[in-house]
């Protein structure tokens, strides 16, 4: 993925201001930290970035969901809508924040579909935890028209999709608060961090407090800060901040680089016979960190993964079997095996997940190759993944053009 292929001078430089300082801890020690607040730094790019009113870093991709849930005031009891094939970090913010999961299908886009959405709608549904998968963005304007004749919270985990767009509309803003991840393998890593965003200042405030304890950072003093609510602590590092400022900077050329190699790949794959592609709603809008190839059937997918294995072709996903992304691994949340009792084993599961209506899920994601797009490619490069690719889906599919 772009981000780990381009740490350099900028990244060492950022680092080490925060280390002559000698404060790592993202607060307070005003007089040692000599005006070095990369955190902060870390925000603002990302505000700049996507087009948000706040940005608040975590530690995670993971904690910045959670963090976005609880701003948005979804806890204990409440079930809110999420997809069957996302990394299992959504699914298990929701669990965390004592919600209730209710999955609902996804379609041609990867993400939730507002079919799939309508029909797992009750009285009892008070928000939807929408992925935007794959670099990609979900069918915003259908996601919409749900959300607003239901009534309903959106919270949006665009972990796999910072820098991606609707219609001008940044993945993470549609809703009333969003989350990025900027783990090792985004667009843009820090190593371990997060974004939670969000364009409503209360969500923002809470957010905060939240993700420290419950401290509000008001004064200089942090052992006598007032506590508005209660929290944890989900705090990023300077450290992990100075990475992540660093590389938000370099997303515009990266995601214009993706774009060109995803474009390229597209193309030539295109006149493959028996080969199609994820629908992408605003293709303008795509960040384009993966090609997202689509075969026949499921058997087929399977014995072009066996011939791209054989032929030595790396950097793609097979997700139907992956064991994080697809709701068809994840025996320890069907079955629910957990360390301590969470809240849905007291208020009961929504469904049995074990037995979902998902047909759509599992046809696409059955279907699904996703390359992951490297930056870094030159055009020759591209060119032979390309020639690999198809050499690979011809072996097993000898369709005539």
């Amino acid at each position: 993925m772009p981000g780990m292929e381009f740490f350099g001078a900028a990244e060492r430089k950022e680092i080490n201001d925060v280390l002559e300082t000698g404060i790592l801890f993202r607060y307070n020690h005003e007089a040692q930290r000599n005006d070095i607040y990369k955190a902060r730094e870390f925000e603002a790019e990302v505000a700049k970035l996507v087009g948000a009113k706040y940005a608040h870093a975590v530690s995670s991709g993971s904690t910045a969901v959670l963090c976005a849930l609880a701003a948005a005031g979804i806890g204990a009891g409440d079930e809110v809508i999420v997809p069957p094939f996302t990394y299992i970090a959504t699914v298990e913010a929701v669990l965390m924040a004592g919600a209730l999961p209710v999955f609902a299908d996804i379609d041609d886009t990867l993400c939730l579909s507002a079919e799939g959405i309508r029909k797992v709608v009750t009285a009892n549904t008070k928000a939807i935890c929408l992925v935007h998968m794959c670099g990609q963005m979900a069918d915003m304007d259908a996601i919409m028209d749900v959300v607003n004749e239901h009534k309903l919270v959106l919270v949006e985990d665009a972990g796999q999709a910072m820098g991606a767009s609707y219609k001008g509309t940044s993945t993470g803003l549609w809703g009333k608060t969003g989350a990025y991840s900027f783990d090792f393998f985004k667009i843009a890593t820090a190593g371990e961090g997060g974004i939670m965003v969000t364009n409503d200042e209360t969500a923002y405030k809470h957010a905060d407090s939240y993700s420290d304890h419950g401290h509000d950072h008001i004064g200089t003093n942090r052992g006598m800060e007032k506590h508005p609510i209660m929290g944890f602590n989900y705090r990023i590092s300077e450290l992990h901040a100075a990475v992540g400022l660093v590389q938000t900077r370099r997303v515009p050329e990266i995601i214009q680089k993706n774009n060109e190699h995803k474009t390229r790949l597209m193309t030539a794959l295109g006149q493959v016979p028996g080969v199609s592609f994820a629908r992408i709603p605003d293709a303008d809008g795509d960040s384009a960190t993966f090609m997202n190839l689509l075969m026949p059937d499921t058997e087929t997918a399977g014995r072009v993964v066996i011939a791209l294995n054989e032929a030595g072709v790396g950097g793609f996903n097979y997700w139907f079997t992956n064991m994080y992304h697809f709701i068809n691994q994840w025996n320890h949340v069907k079955e629910m095996r957990t360390a301590a009792a969470l809240p849905i084993e007291k208020f009961g599961a929504p469904q049995d997940y074990s037995n979902l209506d998902i047909p759509n899920a599992q046809d696409v994601i059955g279907r699904l190759i996703s390359f992951g797009i490297r930056a870094s490619w030159t055009a020759d490069e591209v060119d032979a993944l390309a020639a690999k690719i198809e050499a690979a889906v011809r072996k097993v599919s000898p369709v005539e053009a």
